[in-house]
């Protein structure tokens, strides 16, 4: 909704511009405010602490990862040794060498008998040979486990249990971090108005300076012309007229410079607007002679301060987040608890021998991790951390005894400025008086030049010193709340 309605103001701003109305202060904030580059900067820190949050949640929940992989081997795994496999192998020939040792066993004993059984056996060793023999080549090639191309892959759920409270520290750790995002921004958004507002009353003050120095020089003009006339009649000397005419060139010098930082302020101020250095601008404040004096009360309670500065709760914050810190370190020396699960795939598989198939199983299981010794590691740490903490609670109570010191003086320097309005309003008017006195008593020929010339610079003095004086009250003003943290 902020946004909306600060773009709101930008667009109505932009066509005030474009027809030349004038520029209002809070027009000039928003505009500011749009096209600060630090502040779009500390939005996209709040959108990362943000996300960054809730990535921190996500540890609570469960974590399903999956994985797989291929490997080519240059050998493949055997289950027999080349022994084994050339005993398979030649199991026909064995068989046959054993037919034919029984053949001889029988002919020592019975050569009849062996006379008769030879054809049998022949028989027996031509067709088993072979048989045994494929036989033995089989086995042989059922035992290979063919491994050079081995593909494998697994689904993981992993469900913390307990992690030594270092999730729910992470958590309050993202959270204070988001908190801190937003209070720097606040702190950023500060910083762009009062320099806005700086630079404002700045180009507020130059352009009427530059009416004062006008005004000034068209008085020292007359002035001249005046004495050059009295110079014609022999009633005024040339000391008098070059004395003007010096006034006169120290006027214009002035007014040039006045002019040139009134142009350096107005770019400045485009700048910080976002606009065109060259864009032509008027403040809404430009034509005030007495600018409208705020109701200022000095009255303020300090803890409020505390309460409303964003650097004292950036503070408290970051004393938070040093304070979980200390958990987070804390629980990588305590036992952690997690519920597993897996579902793991192979191929070959090993579920029933091996075979070149994709085949799997499931499993759960608890894993629990306990530290045991670390040689002090963990609590050189921990106290590392609790220093780290106190650190921030030091920084925290310095800058509140500095806030303190800052809205005090900041009080006083209102109440200065207030007493310092006060007394140039009364010299003006006493300097309004002196040059009217000199001026008539200059056409009447009894004030000397030089008195004239005093009271036009005393007149300068007092009206320059009431600018300053009204800008000062306006400046103390925000410099307070600023300092009380209520500057919006």
């Amino acid at each position: 909704m902020k946004k909306i309605l600060i773009l709101i103001s930008m667009v109505g701003t932009l066509t005030n511009l474009n027809g030349q109305n004038a520029l209002s202060l809070d027009s000039c904030r928003s505009l500011a405010i749009s096209n600060n580059k630090d502040l779009l900067i500390s939005n996209e820190r709040i959108n990362a602490a943000h996300y960054q949050k809730k990535a921190a949640f996500t540890n609570y929940l469960p974590e399903i990862t999956a994985n797989a992989g291929y490997m080519r081997n240059q050998k493949e795994f055997s289950l027999l040794n080349d022994a084994q496999k050339g005993s398979l192998s030649g199991l026909g020939n064995t068989v046959g060498n054993s037919i034919q040792q029984a053949g001889a066993t029988i002919g020592q004993f019975s050569p009849d008998l062996a006379q008769k059984l030879g054809p049998l056996l022949s028989v027996l060793q031509n067709k088993l040979v072979p048989a045994f023999n494929q036989v033995g080549d089989a086995l042989v090639d059922a035992l290979r486990t063919d491994t050079r191309n081995i593909y494998a892959g697994a689904i993981t759920l992993t469900q913390p249990l307990y992690m030594g409270g270092k999730i729910r520290a992470y958590n309050k750790i993202t959270k204070y971090a988001e908190e801190l995002a937003l209070q720097q921004h606040s702190t950023e958004l500060q910083e762009v108005i009062l320099t806005t507002d700086q630079i404002y009353w700045q180009v507020v003050s130059l352009t009427n300076k530059k009416k004062l120095a006008e005004s000034y020089l068209n008085l020292l003009t007359k002035l001249d012309e005046d004495v050059d006339k009295m110079i014609n009649e022999g009633v005024a000397t040339k000391a008098d007229g070059l004395s003007v005419k010096v006034k006169v060139n120290e006027a214009e010098m002035t007014l040039l410079q006045v002019e040139d930082g009134l142009s350096l302020s107005k770019m400045l101020l485009c700048q910080l607007c976002g606009l065109d250095l060259t864009t032509r601008i008027i403040l809404e404040d430009e034509n005030i002679e007495n600018i409208p004096l705020p109701d200022i009360n000095n009255q303020f309670d300090i803890e409020l301060a505390y309460s409303n500065r964003p650097e004292i709760k950036s503070l408290e914050l970051a004393k938070e987040i040093y304070k979980q810190k200390v958990n987070v370190i804390r629980s990588e020396h305590l036992p952690s608890l997690a519920l597993m699960g897996n579902y793991m795939i192979s191929n070959p598989s090993v579920f029933n021998s091996f075979e070149n198939k994709f085949r799997g199983m499931w499993n759960v299981g608890v894993m629990l991790n306990v530290p045991i010794w670390h040689w002090g590691q963990g609590s050189y740490k921990v106290k590392a951390a609790k220093a780290e903490h106190r650190i921030a609670q030091y920084q925290l109570e310095d800058a509140k005894e500095k806030i303190e010191l800052q809205v005090n003086q900041a009080s006083f320097k209102v109440k200065e400025a207030t007493k310092k309005l006060s007394l140039s309003e009364n010299n003006e008017e006493k300097a309004n008086e002196n040059l009217r006195y000199a001026t008539l008593g200059f056409q009447e020929g009894v004030i000397p030049t030089n008195n004239v010339l005093e009271a036009q610079t005393t007149w300068l003095k007092a009206h320059s010193e009431k600018i300053d004086a009204q800008i000062d009250v306006k400046l103390t003003e925000i410099y307070l709340l600023k300092s009380l943290g209520t500057l919006k």
